[in-house]
């Protein structure tokens, strides 16, 4: 009788290891893939168990940290638990550990066991804007003597050019009282939470700034991001409320720092 020696296993290619690893990394029920193994070959089921939930402890902790707002109000064991079920359905798609976690609200928006708490996906949004403002791209705002310098005609057809920092987040709730009074404290007895509010959030230099935005103002700061000129973005706004202040809207324009250049529209 002839033995033959056990044909050694061909090595698995780098893309098909790194999708078998990725796919069970962050499925705690999945089994060890069959192409990790430890040293001289041998099984490393607690190696790999021990990966798998630093890298999902790593994943959750970065959550808290993106969302430090919603895991106070959730306190942070409960947060830790919803942030584990989005991290497990939600891999991530970039090195970066600061663009993790876009999809949160959403995630927050469709959990059942916290739908009573309907403030709190927008609480997210802005928390995620307020991130994506900070380590935005660095830009001088809108010198204020290009306005002081225009006739009023030339004004109202002026265009701004938005700051990469500059958000417009509307919601059905008191957004910007829960952000700010959860932000720097102390925090008030009671907060009506069914208030709807906007906010505007700029970085001008180095600090970001959340102001809450009169009726009216969203519309018009939304209608000049879109590269709509000044009096367009005026008219839809005085639409919404005959009440909208022009002048006021223009100071907070320029005192926000939210734009950070101008110009004309082409001619006809």
């Amino acid at each position: 009788m002839r033995f033959t020696a056990d044909r050694p296993r061909r090595a698995p290619s780098p893309t098909a290891y790194d999708a078998a690893f990725g796919q069970t990394l962050l499925s705690p029920d999945r089994p060890q893939p069959s192409c990790v193994a430890g040293p001289g070959g041998k099984a490393a089921v607690k190696r790999f168990n021990v990966y798998r939930n630093n890298v999902t402890h790593s994943l959750v902790t970065a959550l808290t940290e993106i969302y430090p707002i919603v895991t106070q109000i959730l306190g942070e064991q409960n947060f830790r638990m919803i942030a584990r079920d989005f991290v497990r359905a939600h891999p991530p798609t970039s090195k970066l550990v600061l663009e993790y976690g876009r999809g949160f609200a959403e995630h927050l928006a469709d959990f059942d066991p916290i739908r009573h708490l309907r403030y709190l996906p927008d609480v997210a949004r802005l928390e995620r804007a307020w991130l994506d403002a900070y380590h935005a791209a660095d830009r001088a705002p809108l010198d204020p003597a290009e306005f002081a310098a225009l006739p009023p005609q030339a004004l109202a057809e002026i265009r701004l050019s938005p700051h990469p920092a500059m958000h417009v987040i509307e919601s059905d709730y008191a957004i910007h009282t829960i952000f700010t009074a959860h932000r720097s404290g102390p925090m008030p007895r009671r907060i009506d939470a069914g208030i709807p509010e906007a906010v505007l959030i700029s970085r001008p230099l180095l600090r970001v700034e959340i102001r809450k935005l009169a009726r009216g103002q969203p519309v018009f700061f939304k209608a000049l991001r879109k590269g709509a000129p000044l009096r367009q973005a005026a008219s839809l706004a005085m639409e919404q409320d005959p009440s909208f202040d022009l002048v006021e809207a223009i100071g907070l324009t320029i005192e926000s720092g939210a734009f950070s250049g101008s110009g004309f529209p082409p001619p006809n």
